[in-house]
């Protein structure tokens, strides 16, 4: 193990230069260090706190556990995310470290080892569930070994105003009180500056030296489409995607289960995942889709906190997230290896009513004010006519000097033209149907739809039937999405969400005002590919799927998902620069020498006989 020597290192040599990056290298097979973790680990190594905050796939990971390799003691790694320990772990024993997790799927026989692992010093890292980590019995357990360091990983759980607050989480602040000559990491992805400050008041980190890289994911291109005939549009994005692994978040068990359902009939591998599901069914899932058996996950926000799996090329949100939070850190499940990757959005108005409906059932005021603040963020980032990524980082404190370049608003500016008589239209014909009805209604009258419910009540008969014939519907719902959007017109929830004039709508009817709007997005207009074999010539792509099924034959061999066998930046990196000897294959990144010498004649045949 990777870990026998440790014990016997000076702090001086810990902290040499040679010494980390060797570590680094000789483990993890990377040739540099991220931004900050050079900075962070020192930190650490000389006994001092740290608070880190760094998007999902920035390399947080490695600052705890490049350290509990340099460091005496265990380190103790406290996480609410039972499969993140798991695949933590699987990727930790892979490079030879010493590694084991502590949580409540585990056998008695399998406590038993565990502890004994910790009491005989025979661990580097230790992943503990925070209800685990705080239990009185293990409290007292840790007094009687060396510990190095404590890592507490999604910190911006220990928060009350974070989005994802965990009571069992709010134990954690006695830590420091335990163990006052530990020191501490606190690591998130997502922490807006009133979050941070909570989350160091609470664990006792508030002269902690704080890390707070860029929020910006440059390799994800972010796009958001207006939602019409949704279901052909997902299978449209996925024709873009190849075979590439991808996740698509709905916001019910209930549509989950039909959109998986449907994509399985389009042909896809793909499968539900819902807190309605057994938990045997909820694993079966993710197990098969770590392991690349599956292609697509449909899922409520129950699932993918935690996996870590870095080939995940896209992630395709089929409703409106409740706020910017939740958004940044399910779309940063695409692309933690830095590849081109891609999250797309399907955007409506009736996803605002069901949020806001939801909101609605909030019981502390206070509460619901701040929910129904985030939701307008989210609402703003969805409607935005400038660069998504700005909109999305302005939201975390982080400005860019100039557009990104790699979103749909940069890739396909937005097309205004003068909605002047459109509107007017539309909100006439609202006015004249007796703002008693919703869209699609409204839709039909202003297309002068031949319908018995139209006939029936006599609205063919008003003088705004069929004014708007010579739009789509798919342009009126948009041009009425974008009034609701401006605050002249307004869908009463109560009420079946029908349509209703606001007081701002006066001043366009009356022909006081005029009013632009963006031409719709209801088609793609740019087909993108995002697949990890994007970057590579067609020779090279062909070697690279050779690649992959090496991968996954060891990996069925071995029981642990492709990616902790080597990434798809490996792979990529072999396929174009196809080292023929040891030497080439250990200057690749993701290629230490504990994988070197499991894998690395097999892929220099493979790669010799391509």
């Amino acid at each position: 193990m990777i870990s026998c020597n440790k014990s016997k290192r000076s702090m001086s040599t810990l902290q040499s230069h040679d010494s980390l990056q060797q570590t680094l290298l000789d483990v993890f097979g990377l040739r540099a260090f991220r931004p900050y973790q050079r900075a962070i680990i020192e930190e650490l190594l000389n006994g001092r706190d740290a608070f880190v905050l760094m998007p999902t796939g920035g390399g947080k990971s490695i600052c705890y556990q490049l350290t509990a390799l340099l460091r005496p003691g265990v380190t103790l790694v406290v996480s609410p995310l039972i499969s993140l320990m798991k695949d933590q772990v699987d990727a930790l024993k892979q490079n030879g470290v010493a590694a084991e997790f502590y949580n409540s799927t585990l056998s008695p026989r399998a406590v038993r080892e565990v502890l004994g692992k910790l009491h005989d010093g025979r661990l580097d890292l230790l992943y503990v569930a925070p209800e685990r980590m705080m239990h009185p019995d293990f409290v007292a357990r840790l007094t009687e070994v060396s510990i190095g360091l404590i890592a507490v990983d999604e910190a911006h759980c220990v928060s009350q105003w974070g989005h994802d607050f965990r009571p069992e989480y709010a134990a954690l602040g006695e830590l420091k009180s335990r163990f006052p000559d530990v020191p501490q990491i606190a690591l998130t992805a997502t922490a807006d500056p009133q979050t941070r400050q909570d989350i160091s008041r609470v664990l006792g980190l508030q002269s902690a030296r704080q890390f707070i890289s860029s929020f910006d994911r440059p390799n994800i291109r972010y796009r958001v489409l207006e939602k019409h005939h949704p279901m052909d549009q997902i299978v449209r994005f996925l024709v873009t995607q190849g075979r590439e692994a991808g996740i698509v978040y709905a916001l019910t068990r209930k549509r989950s289960a039909e959109i998986a359902d449907h994509l399985a009939a389009e042909g896809y591998r793909a499968a539900a995942y819902h807190a309605g599901l057994t938990a045997d069914t909820r694993q079966d899932v993710q197990e098969r889709f770590l392991r690349d058996d599956l292609q697509i996950v449909v899922a409520t926000v129950a699932f993918g906190m935690g996996i870590d799996k870095p080939n995940v090329r896209f992630v395709l949100h089929y409703g409106l997230p409740k706020h910017i939070e939740g958004y940044y850190q399910e779309t940063g499940r695409a692309g933690r290896d830095g590849l081109p990757s891609e999250a797309l959005l399907l955007f409506g108005s009736q996803d605002v009513v069901t949020a806001r409906r939801l909101l609605d059932r909030t019981e502390n005021p206070e509460q619901r004010r701040i929910e129904s603040q985030k939701l307008q963020a989210m609402v703003g980032f969805a409607e935005s006519l400038t660069c998504r990524r700005r909109t999305l980082l302005g939201y975390f404190g982080e400005h860019l000097k100039q557009d990104c370049g790699n979103c749909d608003v940069c890739l396909d500016p937005p097309e205004t033209f003068d909605a002047t008589t459109a509107a007017r239209k539309a909100l006439s014909c609202v006015y004249r149907v007796g703002q008693r009805f919703g869209i699609k209604y409204v839709v039909d009258v202003l297309r002068g739809a031949d319908t018995e419910r139209v006939r029936r009540l006599g609205h063919d008969r008003l003088s705004t039937y069929g004014i708007g014939a010579d739009l789509s519907e798919g342009e009126w719902v948009s041009i009425i999405r974008q009034l609701i959007h401006r605050d002249l017109l307004m869908q009463d929830i109560r009420d079946y969400s029908v349509l209703k004039l606001t007081a701002r709508a006066r001043p366009l009817l009356r022909g006081v005002e005029t009013l632009a709007l963006a031409r719709p997005r209801i088609k793609e207009k740019k087909k993108t590919v995002s697949r990890a074999s994007a970057r590579l010539a067609p020779d090279d792509e062909n070697l690279f799927e050779i690649l992959r099924a090496l991968r996954k034959r060891f990996a069925e061999d071995n029981g642990v998902p492709p990616y902790v066998v080597f990434s798809d930046v490996t792979l990529v990196e072999m396929s174009r620069r196809k080292p023929a000897t040891e030497e080439e294959l250990l200057a690749v990144t993701g290629v230490g020498r504990v994988k070197l010498e499991r894998y690395g004649m097999a892929f220099l045949k493979a790669i010799e006989g391509e």
